[in-house]
């Protein structure tokens, strides 16, 4: 039984986008946690997902947090679109996949106390406007973690992931 209100887990979402299934679900078939976070952007598919590339080089959620105090760019930095398997993203994730244009997949480098994957879903939205779903699952690896992610993984995933998704939201429109 979920320890948290559904919004928490589901925030922006609806049950048909929950039901679906993510590259990430190959990753870790059977998760400990799943979140899902969705918004809508009001620009191109092919513009969202550059600024999704974005995440190569920087969280764009809490700065201060999450970033060591730098402010994550506000312009598209060129040739951050050019993904391979492998390739960084956010410092503590690796590109496992990508549908160019359309779907990014990461997961967690290494071994550590959470294993974690997640995948950036673009899906079109008529006229000229995108919409933005993500999954994000994790297993936790041990007893201890196990308790303390099931307190304070979701609620502390939606504060941050809503503002990446509102941040990289605002970017992609201003770029438009």
């Amino acid at each position: 039984m979920p320890l948290w209100p559904d919004r928490i887990y589901n925030w922006g979402t609806t049950e048909a986008e929950r039901s679906r299934r993510f590259p990430c679900d190959l990753l870790l078939p059977d998760p400990d946690e799943e979140m899902y976070r969705a918004v809508d952007v009001d620009a191109p598919p092919a513009t969202l997902f550059r600024w999704l590339c974005q995440l190569r080089v920087a969280p764009y959620s809490y700065d201060w947090i999450d970033n060591f105090g730098r402010r994550s760019p506000q312009r598209l930095t060129p040739g951050l679109e050019e993904l391979e398997p492998g390739q960084e993203f956010m410092r503590i994730f690796r590109l496992d996949s990508f549908e160019s244009g359309r779907s990014i997949t990461i997961s967690t480098k290494g071994s550590g106390p959470v294993t974690a994957a997640v995948t950036y879903l673009i899906e079109d939205r008529a006229p000229g406007g995108s919409r933005l779903l993500v999954k994000f699952i994790c297993d936790y690896n041990s007893r201890p973690v196990a308790l303390l992610g099931r307190i304070g993984m979701a609620p502390g995933d939606l504060v941050m992931m809503r503002r990446q998704l509102l941040q990289i939201k605002r970017l992609a429109e201003a770029a438009g």
